[in-house]
C-alpha cells in the first residue's frame, strides 16, 4: 500500500481540504508538532481555511525528533484524524500544515523562520514541563536544563522560550513587528505565564530587548480541549483501511474539540471563529473550568487506573464505583468554580461523563498519569485550596492527591521532571507510612493546605485507607 500523499486518490468518504493547497504560503509557526496540535489547531486552521482562505499555512516544529518531521515530509505534509463516536467516524485529511522542520537538523532554519516577518503566529503544545516554571517564584527554573542552556547560550537554543527569545531578538534587529506567542498547553492563564518567562529571559540579555516585547508583543491566554489518545499501531491500520493508503501520522480522537481564545494578536489571524473557536476578552473562567473538571478528573481517573490495572480511561469508567467517585469529584470541582458565561457547568459535566466513557477512544491511563508534579497545583490542589476557603472540607481533593501518592509509591520507573525528588519522598514515605515527605517537596503543595491540619489528616487517612486495601481497590469514601 502506498504512503499518504497529494497524489493519493482518495475516497469519497473521506474529508478533504477545501481549498487550494498550492497557493498556501506560511504564517503560523507551531513549536510541539505532536498528536495534540494535528487533531486541534491543525484542524481548527483547516477549517478556517476552507471559510476564508488567506496565507495562514502551518510550519510544524519539534525540539526533540526528527522522525515525526520526517513522516510529515513523506506525505506531503498530509495527514488524518479519525473522530470516532460509539456509532460512527468520520476521518479527514488536514491540509493546513504545509511544511517541517526538526530543531535537531534544521536549527539555523528555525531560527530564519522565527525572523521571517511571513511569520505572524508561534504556537506551542510542548507540554507543562517543557516551560521551566520555578515551582515556587513561577519565572524562570534556572535549574531547568534548556533553562539553563539558553541563558548561557542566547543565540543557540535549545528551549522553547528560548528559541522564542532569540526570534523575537532578531526580528527587533531587523526592524520588524513581533510574532504573536499563543501558548496552548494546560497552564493557568497560560498567555501571561509565557509572557513573563519570555520577558524574564529577555532581560537577562538585554533590558531594552524586554521591555520591547512587553510593549508591542502579544500573549493570548487560551483554552483547548480535545481528547487525543497516543497513537497506536490500531491507529494506523485503522486509517489505512478508510484512506486507501499509509499514513504513518494517523490520529484516533473523539468528535469534541473547543478552543477559547483572548482576542489579541499583533499581525492577524485565521478566522478560527468559523470552525467554532470561541473568541472573548478573559479565558481564565473557560481554563479553571476545563482544567479543575477536565483535566482534575483525568488525574483521578488516571490514578485509579493505575492502581487498579486499569489501562484506559474507559475502562475507569466502565466501574461503576469508580464512576460514582469520578461523578463526585466533578460536583466538589464545580463548586469552586465561578459562573462561566455561555456554559452550563451541569451540562459541561454530564458531557465529561459520556466522553470519559467513549467505548472508540483509547486513552491511556499510564498517559495521564505522567508529570503529576507539574499538572497537579492547577488541577487538584488549586481546588482544594478554594474548597476550604469556602469552607468545606476539600474531601475529594484529598483523595485525589491521595490516589496520587498512592501511584508514586508503587511506581518506581515514574515519569515526571521532579522524578528524584518524589523518589526520595516515596523512599520516605514507605518508612514512615505518612505522606509528610510529599508535603515536604520544596513548591509542590500551597501554602494553604500545607497549614490546614483538618485537611492534612484526612489526606493521611485516604492514603492509609487506599493502602490498607488490594492494589487495584482503592476505597470510595462518602464526601
Amino acid at each position: 500500500m502506498d504512503r499518504l500523499s497529494a497524489s493519493t486518490h482518495l475516497p469519497a468518504t473521506v474529508c478533504k481540504p477545501r481549498y487550494d493547497r498550492a497557493t498556501l504560503k506560511p504564517g503560523i509557526l507551531h513549536i510541539g508538532f505532536g498528536a495534540f496540535h494535528r487533531a486541534h489547531q491543525a484542524v481548527y486552521t483547516d477549517s478556517a481555511l476552507a471559510h476564508t482562505f488567506g496565507d495562514w499555512g502551518i510550519v510544524g516544529v519539534s525540539l526533540r525528533s526528527l522522525d515525526v518531521i520526517r513522516d510529515l515530509r513523506a506525505q506531503d505534509h498530509l495527514f488524518s484524524v479519525v473522530s470516532r463516536g460509539a456509532a460512527d467516524a468520520e476521518v479527514r485529511v488536514i491540509g493546513s500544515v504545509i511544511g517541517g522542520l526538526s530543531a535537531l537538523e534544521n536549527h539555523e532554519t528555525l531560527l530564519a523562520r522565527l525572523a521571517d516577518p511571513a511569520i505572524r503566529i508561534v504556537s506551542m503544545t510542548v507540554t507543562e514541563k517543557a516551560y521551566g516554571i520555578d515551582p515556587l517564584t513561577g519565572g524562570l527554573d534556572h535549574q531547568h536544563p534548556a533553562i539553563a542552556a539558553d541563558l548561557a547560550r542566547p543565540e543557540a537554543p535549545t528551549g522553547v522560550i528560548g528559541f522564542i527569545v532569540e526570534g523575537l531578538a532578531r526580528r527587533r534587529s531587523a526592524g520588524l513587528k513581533p510574532f504573536t506567542v499563543l501558548c496552548c498547553d494546560n497552564l493557568p492563564t497560560n498567555g501571561r505565564v509565557v509572557q513573563r518567562l519570555v520577558t524574564e529571559m529577555a532581560a537577562r540579555r538585554e533590558p531594552a530587548l524586554a521591555a520591547w516585547i512587553f510593549q508591542h508583543g502579544a500573549f493570548p491566554s487560551t483554552m483547548v480541549d480535545r481528547i487525543v489518545p497516543a497513537a497506536t499501531e490500531e491507529t494506523r491500520w485503522r486509517a489505512a483501511a478508510l484512506l486507501g493508503a499509509e499514513d504513518a501520522l494517523a490520529l484516533d480522537t473523539e468528535a469534541f474539540m473547543q478552543w477559547v481564545v483572548e482576542d489579541h494578536f499583533v499581525s492577524g489571524r485565521p478566522a478560527w471563529e468559523a470552525a467554532g473557536a470561541l473568541f472573548v476578552t478573559d479565558v481564565e473562567p473557560y481554563e479553571k473550568m476545563k482544567l479543575r473538571l477536565l483535566n482534575g478528573a483525568h488525574s483521578m481517573i488516571a490514578y485509579l487506573g493505575q492502581l487498579a490495572g486499569l489501562d484506559y480511561v474507559r475502562d475507569v469508567m466502565a466501574v461503576p464505583s469508580y464512576r460514582s467517585r469520578v461523578r463526585q469529584y466533578m460536583e466538589a470541582a464545580a463548586r469552586t468554580l465561578d459562573p462561566v458565561p455561555g456554559v452550563d457547568l451541569g451540562i459541561y459535566q454530564e458531557q465529561l461523563m459520556q466522553r470519559f466513557a467513549n467505548p472508540t477512544v483509547a486513552h491511556r491511563t499510564r498517559q495521564i498519569a505522567m508529570d503529576g508534579s507539574q499538572k497537579l497545583p492547577q488541577r487538584i490542589f488549586a481546588a482544594a485550596v478554594d474548597d476550604l476557603a469556602a469552607d468545606r472540607e476539600g474531601a475529594v481533593f484529598a483523595y485525589a492527591t491521595a490516589l496520587w501518592i498512592a501511584y508514586l509509591l508503587q511506581t518506581p520507573h515514574m515519569e515526571d521532571p521532579r522524578g528524584q525528588e518524589l523518589k526520595a519522598a516515596a523512599s520516605e514515605a514507605t518508612d514512615s507510612g505518612e505522606p509528610s515527605a510529599f508535603l515536604a517537596v520544596p513548591g509542590l503543595f500551597p501554602k494553604a493546605l500545607l497549614e490546614d491540619g483538618a485537611w492534612l489528616d484526612r489526606l493521611n487517612r485516604e492514603l492509609k485507607g487506599i493502602k490498607s486495601v488490594n492494589v487495584g481497590m482503592p476505597p470510595i469514601r462518602s464526601v
